[in-house]
């Protein structure tokens, strides 16, 4: 049985992603990590099939890429988008982009773009049960 996400494979790219994130992607993590946007848990650099979204929602299975000069650069570079957009939607997995200037010059907009995405959350009931329907 092959498991499409975090794929053993790719475990050292992703950590090297990790510790060698752009600045645009350091400002959105620093938004996202820790619960701090709506309570929703993201993972960076979080790998599907054998692409590495930048920013991952597990809970509403909704992708965050940045996208710097490479995606525009080349043919080949939107070419890889689009089989990586079908290969996400086909996993029922909905991906958000941004630009590197997005990010940096207008974060608060990023922000609210990204929330528009995340429903609010139920809370809990006193006393961690929930409610029985009779």
């Amino acid at each position: 049985m092959m498991y499409i996400y975090n794929n053993q494979k790719l475990k050292s790219k992703r950590q090297s992603l990790r510790n060698t994130m752009s600045k645009p992607e350091q400002i959105l993590w620093y938004y996202l990590k820790g619960r701090n946007l709506k309570d929703y848990k993201f993972r960076r650099q979080y790998s599907v099939g054998n692409y590495i979204l930048d920013f991952y929602c597990p809970k509403i299975r909704l992708g965050i890429e940045i996208d710097g000069d490479s995606h525009f650069a080349t043919p080949d570079g939107a070419i890889h988008d689009q089989e990586r957009e079908k290969f996400l939607v086909k996993h029922n997995i909905r991906t958000i982009r941004f630009t590197n200037i997005d990010v940096v010059r207008n974060i608060d907009n990023v922000i609210e773009q990204i929330s528009q995405y995340l429903p609010p959350l139920t809370p809990p009931m006193l006393g961690g049960e929930t409610e029985r329907l009779t």
